[in-house]
């Protein structure tokens, strides 16, 4: 299938010819679904941590904390298009227009921007906004007063006004409060203050952005820094960096032939958020929060936000001291059979290590086995109570090896023609709200390569298409799903208000995301 300058197409991008190669197997046999043995929940895969232990292991991730590298990992890569897809939908009916629509049919034939118009005063960027329409000589009262809505957002999407349709959610304004106005970076510095401060005062965040907003995230962090490193008594040490190339995977046309582009060359495409686990691999620290960048809140939200975030780094520091202090047992003693029990013990009750696999292992076998299911980066996982929300579950599942294990499962990962697979799924009792801490050095102090902890097996293909044509494209496996399959997982539950994701625009109306205005 692939030709000589496909060939060198595919090494110019820094990939390698084998994977393209298994990337086209993939397109033709599929991925397998997982296999689900069981819903993880309270008490079965999923910890519970009470009010007084939440306070206790706070104070103890400020203490233990000391002396390590903390960073911030947040994914901010793409458009915010999906956020306004309700108002892209409204702009292109040729009968939305303002001598056919007045709010009263807005609100029949499209409730979603009806609401929009009618909150437009409690958007964090309607003054931009307005200072946008005056600047083409218009006001925009006037403009929602004659129902000429597809040109209120005309200026809100467009190059024309605030072009949000084209940016990234990072840059756009999330949070008005009396005296300014918050991006969703803005409020990452703000939180990464809390939490993230190293022992001389520096934060250390890290962003993915797409290379055509980067300059854009760079100007903005240049903008504001001093002010909140004057604020919070902190200095930023913010690094980005791009998902690379050499992590886009091959598009298939139907077939599952190589797409081609109009001149023959190769089709790629980024390859999904799996692919950052390269840019994670990539960074120096101790510890790593990840947490997506729509889902942040304003200031009177963040003292209980972090502290959920503080117990459960809390929480991974003391597991982290004493899976080092069994490392260092197995690498250095001879164990006597308690011993050895006591650590598969911890490894079964405290990390949710399946240890079936060392019965009848002598105790030399036992004792190497332990040592490398002990020596993996680690993840705490928080979880929330299922609301209703989209989004992956914590789960039991068996992989191919028949070994159990904790992972992160998204719906389009389970055979729901399978009555049991489906049963399982269906009685999920929490989901992922993306809330990471994790562990990626060793007890030596070294790093973890986090690309041998990957299951390529469970990656995902889906519909695209180009220029008019259907392909089929392939995404790697999810950041924190199949990407983070081999680490040690522990869930723990979160409250639902560490959860405030913006997925649509009218998203920044609910409460979370409000600011009283008069204090």
């Amino acid at each position: 299938m692939l030709t000589t300058k496909d060939h060198e197409q595919i090494l110019s991008r820094g990939a390698d010819i084998r994977s393209v190669l298994d990337q086209l197997s993939r397109f033709r046999e599929g991925f397998p679904f997982m296999n689900l043995t069981a819903p993880a929940t309270l008490g079965n895969g999923i910890i519970r941590l009470g009010g007084d232990e939440v306070r206790d292991l706070a104070r103890s991730y400020d203490e233990v904390k000391r002396g390590l590298r903390i960073l911030k990992f947040v994914p901010a890569s793409g458009a915010a298009t999906r956020m306004f897809r309700d108002l892209f939908e409204f702009q292109s009916d040729p009968e939305a227009s303002a001598s056919t629509m007045d709010h009263k049919g807005l609100a029949e034939k499209y409730p979603f921007v009806a609401a929009f118009i009618s909150e437009l005063d409690r958007f964090a960027f309607t003054g931009q906004l307005r200072d946008a329409v005056r600047k083409q000589g218009k006001d925009l009262h006037i403009l929602l007063d004659d129902h000429d809505y597809r040109t209120v957002i005309r200026y809100l999407l467009d190059p024309v006004g605030l072009n949000y349709a084209s940016l990234p959610k990072g840059l756009i304004s999330f949070h008005r409060y009396p005296d300014e106005v918050r991006t969703a970076l803005e409020e990452h510095l703000v939180e990464g203050a809390d939490y993230c401060r190293g022992d001389d005062g520096t934060v250390l965040l890290h962003f993915t952005v797409s290379p055509e907003h980067m300059e854009a995230f760079k100007s903005l962090i240049d903008r504001v820094r001093g002010i909140y490193e004057k604020r919070y008594h902190v200095t930023y040490s913010v690094d980005f960096s791009v998902q690379k190339a050499s992590t886009d995977t091959l598009a298939v046309d139907m077939n599952n032939e190589p797409f081609r582009n109009p001149d023959g060359s190769l089709l790629f495409r980024p390859a999904g958020h799996g692919a950052l686990i390269e840019n994670l691999n990539d960074l120096n620290a101790d510890v790593i929060f990840i947490k997506n960048i729509d889902n942040i809140v304003p200031d009177h939200l963040k003292p209980e936000n972090s502290l959920y975030k503080k117990a459960l780094g809390g929480y991974l520091l003391n597991l982290r001291k004493s899976i080092f202090s069994f490392l260092k047992k197995l690498e250095d003693t001879d164990l006597t059979g308690s011993e050895l029990q006591e650590i598969e013990i911890f490894a079964r009750d405290r990390l949710f290590i399946d240890t079936k696999f060392l019965e009848g292992l002598d105790a030399e076998t036992r004792k190497r086995e332990l040592y490398r299911a002990l020596n993996r980066p680690v993840r705490i996982c928080g979880m929330v109570r299922n609301e209703g929300e989209p989004g992956g579950g914590p789960f039991w599942v068996k992989n191919v090896n028949g070994k159990v294990s904790l992972q992160v499962v998204e719906s389009s990962q389970v055979n729901m023609a399978d009555h049991e697979q489906k049963m399982h799924f269906q009685k999920a009792t929490h989901f992922n709200p993306v809330d990471l801490v994790c562990l990626i050095r060793d007890h030596h102090g070294n790093k973890f390569d986090l690309t041998r902890y990957v299951d390529e097996s469970t990656g995902f293909i889906t519909k695209k298409s180009k220029d008019g044509r259907e392909l089929r494209a392939m995404e790697l496996p999810g950041l924190w799903n199949g990407a983070m399959a081999d680490w040690i997982t522990v869930f723990a539950e979160v409250p639902l208000i560490t959860f405030n994701p913006v997925k649509t625009v009218n998203d920044l109306l609910r409460k979370e995301h409000q600011v009283s205005l008069g204090h």
